[in-house]
């Protein structure tokens, strides 16, 4: 490389671009990486992913000593040093940021604080200094959806804000139900939040499965969340004294709240590179379309995670980082599969794959379903857990799982084994099969395939 030319360029360092840059110079190449952001990580490392599981996991703690008395521990009264909590979530970041720049120095990844636009199919801008490059990889990620017609005002907070942790409103409004509006809820509510969820749809965690999702609503209720569905912000209206939101639909009425987050989903950052200067299609969301080997429509231009659209989870990216290095590095490789499992990290957790029961109903999917109710699990009984669900959607010609939904503790963790199953192919039978550790809570799959072949002894 010469100081302005790069064998391979990648534009964004979250989890998509610094596994693609990785993996690249792990196969030989010289490879530039270049990110606004003065850390590396991206949204979901520094502004995502890992603070939310870091406060989320606070806010576990915090509710396993306010029900200690139900197992005949008193704790006292729960207080929280909102400082120390906002400086551990910060260490997290810092600890794992810092890693990533050790990774790529033994790499040598030469990497670019910097704002990058394309200038040609060949050739970029970085802060006003001319490129020239070989191979690109788009992978600037997403950004919150702002709701149009609101007020500028500090009270109103994207989940970037909210991660901040700035303070806790006594009365805190979410606007979006979907994973990020609800793991919020779910920290807020824990930390002395009066909240409420409003909700567009008529179901919170819209597209997951109903009966899953009735569970978490439960929970989420019985831990002091208010949650209105199938209702419409029409109005936000800001006071000195107070944010009032104004509904419609399912809920009519007016919210007042001390603050308000908009988690109502996220775009796409396609447009901040100029993708369309070296030619690159780019819609009008700023999606950029892309093949199963993350190629664009220009010979040596990729782009991968949020910029290609839905879904916009970092471990999609990561995959997706992986193959547009090895395709880029001259090795066959494909992301080739609709497994891309989902999880919020809720109280409890709902998790899913593959085809929801009303998905394959809707679909005309010849399928049977299959459930195992937590209640009837030793290990989640013993380890405090409430109401839980596991749930198999299943081929009946061939016994080949169709989509798995669980809802209940560490419920991701043990989602893998759902969507290994279903990559490698695998049977109700060779689930069943599968000598499961007891008591643990993965054992739930197998005795949900049990029940499916009738062979279940635990129900």
């Amino acid at each position: 490389m010469s100081d302005t030319h790069a064998d391979l360029i990648v534009l964004g360092a979250g989890p998509g671009g610094y596994a693609c840059a990785f993996r690249a110079a792990d196969l030989g190449r010289n490879v530039v990486m270049v990110d606004p952001r003065a850390t590396l990580g991206g949204v979901c490392l520094n502004v995502g992913c890992i603070p939310s599981k870091a406060l989320l996991h606070a806010a576990e703690v915090i509710r396993e000593a306010r029900h200690g008395d139900d197992w005949g521990i008193a704790t006292g009264k729960v207080s929280v040093d909102l400082d120390k909590l906002r400086a551990k979530k910060d260490s997290i970041v810092d600890q794992l940021t810092t890693g990533l720049v050790g990774l790529a120095k033994r790499r040598k990844v030469k990497t670019i604080r910097g704002t990058a636009k394309f200038t040609g199919d060949k050739t970029i801008d970085i802060d006003g200094t001319a490129w020239t490059f070989d191979q690109a990889v788009i992978a600037v990620g997403s950004a919150p959806v702002r709701l149009p017609g609101w007020p500028e005002d500090d009270r109103i907070w994207d989940s970037s804000d909210a991660l901040e942790l700035r303070d806790i409103p006594g009365k805190l409004a979410i606007v979006g139900g979907g994973i990020i509006g609800l793991e919020m809820a779910t920290v807020y509510a824990a930390l002395g939040s009066k909240v409420t969820v409003i909700e567009f749809m008529d179901q919170i965690a819209p597209g997951a499965d109903t009966e899953a999702v009735a569970i978490l609503h439960a929970a989420l209720v019985a831990e002091g969340v208010t949650i209105h569905t199938g209702t419409k912000v029409s109005e936000v209206k800001a006071t000195k004294a107070a944010l009032t939101l104004s509904c419609e639909g399912g809920f009519e009425g007016k919210i007042k709240a001390d603050a308000a987050i908009q988690a109502v989903g996220r775009r796409a950052n396609g447009n901040l590179v100029d993708p369309k200067a070296a030619g690159v299609e780019i819609d009008d969301r700023g999606i950029i379309n892309v093949d199963a080997s993350c190629g664009t429509n220009v010979a040596g231009i990729f782009a991968i995670g949020d910029v290609t659209g839905n879904p916009m989870l970092a471990h999609r990216a990561t995959h997706q980082g992986h193959v547009a290095a090895e395709v880029a590095s001259g090795h066959a490789a494909a992301l080739d599969t609709s497994l891309i499992p989902s999880v919020a990290y809720t109280n409890p957790e709902l998790a899913w794959v593959g085809l929801t029961q009303a998905q394959a109903e809707d679909r005309d999917i010849v399928h049977k379903v299959a459930r195992f109710p937590w209640a009837a699990s030793g290990r989640n009984l013993a380890s405090g857990g409430g109401d839980g669900l596991t749930k198999l959607v299943y081929c009946p010609q061939t016994h080949r799982l169709l989509g798995a939904t669980i809802v209940g503790r560490n419920a991701g963790e043990f989602l893998s084994e759902c969507v290994l199953a279903m990559e490698m192919g695998a049977t109700l039978e060779d689930v069943s099969l599968s000598v499961h550790a007891h008591p643990t809570l993965s054992e739930t799959v197998g005795f949900a395939a049990e029940r499916a072949l009738g062979t279940l002894t635990d129900l």
